[in-house]
């Protein structure tokens, strides 16, 4: 991370988590240990790296991980690395962000997020933090096209490709809560507003991935100029 900081002249911004996706761990051959060693080695690798990005030299005994006057040279550009912590549970995940991290980015749907600002709240609260110390963002998909109804064929080919239809979707309840939960779509405009209702709960970000348009650069632009026009109107 500090060599990636280095060459980008100080940009690297750290993101970590407990780790979630089992079968991707499984299919490239890593560990998934269980819900507390994850946390567990979560924890040292913070205060390792918290100690390694600020400090000339770190020495740590953790649960997991261990170092001995551990230096890190060249150090970051700007005297750290900011760290994002993402997840959605309020009980540790929440905990340690309040704890540790620059930024939390949460992966709850945008419903939830009152309820996530007040579980955050409530740590950084016994922590003595000030909410205005740590960034909040939600992490969610953005589905862009020129038109509304460009924009719904996208995500009839997306759910197509996983043997399902958009009727399909919206007709389950259970699985359009997952599936819209986090989703932002449409035409500019629409996004533009969709983006402004949630800034307007409290966010000081916003991250989001482009699942229906794989390596598309041109997609990447789009959605780069709605956004910035989203985030300027909030």
């Amino acid at each position: 991370m500090t060599t990636l900081d280095v060459i980008s002249g100080g940009r690297a911004l750290l993101g970590i988590g407990a780790a979630w996706f089992d079968l991707e761990h499984h299919s490239l051959g890593f560990d998934f240990p269980p819900l507390t060693e994850r946390y567990e080695r979560l924890t040292d690798a913070l205060e390792i790296c918290r100690g390694m990005f600020t400090q000339p030299t770190t020495t740590y005994a953790g649960t997991h991980y261990a170092v001995d006057h551990a230096f890190n040279s060249p150090a970051p550009i700007h005297g750290e690395i900011p760290i994002m912590i993402g997840g959605q549970g309020e009980r540790k995940t929440f905990r340690l962000a309040a704890q540790y991290a620059h930024e939390l980015n949460t992966t709850a749907a945008f419903a939830d997020l009152p309820r996530k600002f007040e579980a955050l709240q409530g740590h950084l609260d016994e922590l003595g933090r000030d909410r205005s110390d740590i960034a909040v963002s939600p992490l969610g998909t953005l589905v862009l096209a020129d038109t509304h109804a460009a924009a719904e064929a996208k995500l009839e080919r997306f759910f197509g490709a996983r043997g399902l239809s958009l009727a399909d979707v919206r007709a389950n309840a259970e699985l359009s809560a997952m599936a819209f939960g986090r989703l932002l779509w449409g035409d500019p405009d629409e996004v533009v507003a969709q983006v402004g209702d949630l800034m307007a709960t409290g966010l000081d970000g916003l991250v989001v991935n482009l699942i229906s348009d794989p390596g598309d650069s041109e997609a990447v632009a789009f959605a780069g100029e709605t956004l910035t026009k989203a985030l300027a109107a909030s």
